[in-house]
């Protein structure tokens, strides 16, 4: 089979393409014929080496989601998962390849009228932003800000916020064109990527989701309200400063918040309701899946260049 490997770590130009062996599922596990790969911030991060101190050696292959058709299945498994078309998660990477394994309890059949494109775009950054505001104690009524709300996981919180009965859901973004595109979503005040702008946005936020970090981080515990609280849920502008933690303490009085968040920490069985409702719910038509492009696998290295240029507004997809 065909697969996309991280043959060296830095740029796009890294990710190669190989043959390998047809894979063999052990117990436990599933063999998926790939229809959709989800391509993510993490994937870049890991092609960039920044993961390698834990674990991560040149020659993985990234991916952490895909969809298709159930065609072997490994001792304990259920023959009648052969021939349904199924989303999965391959964990920490596997995804890149035509055919992909998984374990049983990390499949779900898809919705009748859900396209494999649409439940990529929509499995991993569903479960992110909705235990992302759960971990922030959001509830409805507060003011919310989605940091880096272009990606995937930005644009499941601005739905997610939103159909949860926030008051104000701002987002910051690098351009008019998508400011509108997210206030369609239900966002509504559009900031610039410092936070600034925004017709009578609110002066502060009950609840930030920042999936950026980055060096800038530390200057939106200004904007938090008394007893408010950031949530991190990604890094894809990298990490924050080492000293971010002096700026909250510098905020004492207002008792901020500050938090990372990981869907590993969320039990399988949790993850695996709410990804079921959110794609029973896009294919209803009550969540949007946005798609920025499809391509073939074999332009993974397009693809990580997109997302490194920041072009990507929503999730770039691959088809075997």
């Amino acid at each position: 089979m065909k697969a996309i490997v991280i043959r060296t770590y830095g740029g796009p130009e890294g990710l190669a393409a190989v043959d390998l062996p047809t894979p063999v599922p052990a117990a436990g596990q599933v063999l998926i014929a790939t229809e959709a790969v989800g391509v993510g911030g993490v994937d870049t991060v890991l092609r960039s080496g920044a993961l390698a101190a834990y674990g991560f050696k040149e020659g993985h292959i990234p991916g952490s989601e895909v969809a298709g058709t159930v065609t072997a299945v490994g001792d304990g498994v259920e023959p009648a998962w052969i021939g349904r078309r199924v989303w999965a998660s391959t964990g920490t990477g596997g995804g890149y390849v035509e055919q992909a394994l998984a374990q049983v309890e990390e499949i779900l059949p898809l919705p009748t009228g859900l396209s494999v494109v649409d439940a990529v775009t929509l499995g991993s950054s569903g479960v992110v932003a909705h235990f992302g505001l759960r971990h922030a104690h959001f509830a409805p009524g507060e003011t919310v800000l989605v940091r880096g709300a272009a990606g995937s996981i930005g644009i499941m919180a601005v739905q997610l916020a939103a159909r949860g009965g926030a008051a104000a859901v701002a987002v910051t973004t690098s351009s008019a064109e998508r400011g509108e595109r997210l206030r369609r979503l239900g966002a509504t005040h559009v900031l610039d990527r410092s936070g600034e702008g925004g017709e009578q946005a609110p002066a502060g936020y009950d609840v930030i989701i920042d999936v950026a970090a980055g060096p800038d981080l530390p200057s939106f515990f200004d904007r938090l309200n008394p007893n408010g609280r950031m949530v991190a849920v990604g890094a894809v502008a990298g990490q924050p400063p080492a000293d971010f933690g002096t700026r909250i303490m510098a905020e004492f009085r207002k008792s901020l918040s500050f938090a990372a968040f990981s869907a590993a920490t969320v039990t399988g069985a949790d993850r695996r309701a709410v990804r079921g409702e959110h794609l029973a719910a896009a294919s209803r038509g009550e969540i949007r899946s946005v798609v920025h492009e499809v391509l073939p696998l074999d332009a993974a290295v397009l693809a990580h260049q997109k997302m490194d240029a920041g072009e990507v507004f929503g999730r770039i997809v691959l088809t075997p």
